[in-house]
């Protein structure tokens, strides 16, 4: 099963999909299986990180900030904006795949994980996420 979702983000930050995906997950009755997931834009990313403390995507995004700033002399792709040229070098150190076992009609997530469509933007955006549920017996 193929279902392509579309998240809502507003601005720089982790957008939790980790519902969005179980719900996939549901309608497809799969109970054993491998569950990717695809963003299809070169300025937004996926992570799987902390879902219980908010000051862990907090701690997270002023890192990247400090790692990628805006405005190096370095870049030389300005035409879409300050905050453009920073957010595809953000992706390309994160992830735009995530593959994530389904047991038991599950997520097979730890604990304290969650999904997150991570947006590297200043803008708000609507970020196309491509699910693939593929079963095994």
């Amino acid at each position: 099963m193929i279902e392509t979702l579309t998240i809502e983000t507003r601005g720089k930050g982790l957008v939790d999909i980790t519902g969005a995906l179980s719900e996939v997950l549901e309608r497809a009755e799969v109970q054993q299986g491998l569950c990717t997931v695809f963003v299809q834009h070169t300025s937004a990313s996926l992570v799987i990180q902390e879902n219980a403390d908010p000051a862990v995507q907090r701690d997270l995004q002023a890192f990247l900030e400090r790692l990628v700033p805006e405005g190096d002399a370095l870049y030389t792709h300005t035409e879409e904006g300050p905050d453009d040229m920073p957010a595809h070098v953000k992706a390309a150190l994160t992830q735009t795949s995530l593959g994530i076992p389904v047991i038991g009609g599950r997520l097979a997530l730890g604990t304290w994980q969650g999904v997150y469509l991570w947006e590297h933007r200043r803008a708000h955006h609507r970020r196309r996420v491509v699910v693939v549920l593929q079963p095994v017996s």
